[in-house]
């Protein structure tokens, strides 16, 4: 008999169970069955609508209550969607499920610590969701049907950057609950989620920062490593389906890490993988996504008061350069920013 003592399995560890075929994570001491399915949305909709990208308000270099909409799917220009109750929600987190889209954070408003929701599927404002724990901004969310976690950013009025990481019960409206904390205290990165994880890339602490790590969305505890983008960077755009995250342009504007695009498989640790390029080189653009699309709008270029109208997109499953999709009807950046459609769903 061996003397060995057990193995200690890391939270976290994914396997394949070979009796069942299905993938499986480990989580407060057992194995959950890991969701792997990509929702139907991009061709049949929820509600009707389709695939629906939102991008909501942001900074022109002044903020703006205006909120706006794509349909995924296919090519054309944003649409208007309605406002925002106030125009603090630029840079806000954005995360969803598939009828309700979420702003939580953001600047110029005292106490920075607004949450707002909407209705994915009818056009109108926003409406009053709860209050965050903090006054923060240019934090990052991430979310599945159910959760959405609202991680790291600038705690307002210091302008920290912090680890902090907070959830809200989508379906709820409510304020929201501390739910643990980032590997690196850290602002302006991007989140992706493929229902079983939220994972975080990037940011800024104060300096840029490769990083990438994840959270187990079902349960509460501190974020683990993950592996590491291909650049340091921050304010980046990012969209995902049930498999890949995607994260696109970065800064400081000016630099060829504006046009980068990357991508990890959700399931796997490990390192960032160069996709392609953007059409055009920006930081603090918006992501939105369907399981075939991931659309990357707005943004500022070089020198940083320029802001750019661009749209493009890719093909999740593929890898290559971003081409066009249309136009924003308003000129601005770090918006807020989801889908019914996403990986995490």
């Amino acid at each position: 008999m061996s003397n060995q003592p057990p193995i200690e399995v890391p939270q976290g560890a994914i396997r394949l169970n070979t009796d069942s075929q299905r993938l499986e994570f480990f989580a407060q001491d057992r194995w959950y069955e890991m969701a792997t399915d990509s929702p139907l949305l991009a061709e049949s909709g929820d509600n009707g609508v389709g695939a629906r990208g939102i991008f909501g308000t942001g900074t022109t270099p002044g903020t703006t209550d205006f909120i706006g909409f794509i349909n995924i799917a296919s090519n054309g220009n944003e649409q208007d969607f309605g406002n925002a109750v106030t125009q603090a929600q630029g840079a806000s987190a954005g995360l969803s499920s598939r009828t309700r889209g979420i702003f939580a954070g953001g600047q110029q408003s005292s106490p920075y610590n607004e949450i707002q929701f909407l209705t994915i599927s009818s056009k109108g404002d926003t409406t009053d969701f709860g209050d965050l724990t903090r006054g923060t901004r240019f934090a990052m969310g991430s979310s599945n049907q159910t959760r959405g976690i609202i991680a790291g950013g600038m705690d307002q009025p210091s302008d920290n950057r912090v680890n902090t990481t907070e959830f809200v019960t989508i379906a709820s409206t409510g304020n929201a609950l501390d739910f643990g904390d980032l590997t690196v205290a850290r602002a302006q990165a991007a989140g992706v989620s493929n229902g079983t994880r939220g994972i975080h890339s990037c940011g800024q602490s104060p300096t840029k920062v490769n990083t990438i790590d994840f959270f187990m969305i079902a349960t509460l505890g501190n974020a683990s490593d993950f592996g590491d983008s291909t650049i340091s960077t921050d304010s980046q755009a990012s969209g995902c389906n049930a498999i890949r995250g995607i994260f696109a342009g970065g800064s400081p504007a000016g630099n060829d890490d504006q046009k980068v695009i990357d991508f990890i498989t959700m399931a796997t640790l490990g390192n960032a993988t160069d996709f392609g390029e953007l059409s055009v080189q920006r930081s603090s653009a918006a992501g939105v996504s369907s399981p075939t699309r991931s659309v990357f709008a707005g943004g500022y270029t070089n020198p940083a008061a320029t802001h750019t109208t661009t749209m493009d997109y890719v093909n999740n499953m593929t890898q290559g350069n971003a081409v066009d999709f249309g136009d924003q009807s308003v000129n601005r950046d770090q918006m807020g920013s989801f889908s019914n459609a996403h990986g995490g769903l």
